[in-house]
């Protein structure tokens, strides 16, 4: 059996979700990713964005409140992340598994768009934390993404 066997035997999750964080507490999230992402944590292996947001929060809570596997991927490299990811990716480093950086040369829609797309192709489903009704954004475009793999998805509106 070799690794990547392995990989689709686990649960692999993808983590998609809102830069835009400010209009709850740490608290708030605290309690939703206790009910949302803790029942799929035990075994688990989650790949998140490396980015502020939804990717930082759920790096820190997933490092500090499970086991799982922990991968990063960025678009480009780690360096190009915002300062408060990069925080987040030092804080809980003894906690990743890996980080994936892709090497996009420019940091557009595109690169970002083909990072969800490299989370979900490796994941058995996508969990996604969308704000309001950004259906053009990354959130919605990588769980319609998940969709049309045949994946499921669970979807908490913050």
């Amino acid at each position: 059996m070799t690794p990547y066997d392995t990989e689709l035997i686990m649960r692999t999750v993808a983590i998609t979700g809102t830069r835009e964080t400010g209009h709850r507490s740490l608290d708030d999230y605290a309690s939703l990713f206790e009910a949302y992402l803790r029942p799929f944590a035990t075994g688990a292996h989650f790949y998140m964005g490396g980015a502020k947001g939804i990717d930082s929060l759920t790096l820190l809570w997933l490092a500090g409140n499970t086991g799982a596997r922990l991968t990063v991927v960025t678009p480009g490299t780690v360096t190009q992340q915002p300062a408060d990811a990069r925080q987040a990716i030092a804080r809980t480093r003894d906690r990743i598994k890996e980080i994936v950086e892709l090497g996009a040369a420019e940091l557009g829609t595109h690169a970002y768009h083909a990072r969800n797309r490299w989370m979900v192709d490796h994941a058995s489903m996508t969990i996604g934390f969308p704000h309001a009704d950004e259906p053009t954004g990354g959130t919605w475009q990588t769980l319609n993404y998940t969709a049309e793999q045949g994946k499921p998805r669970l979807i908490v509106p913050v």
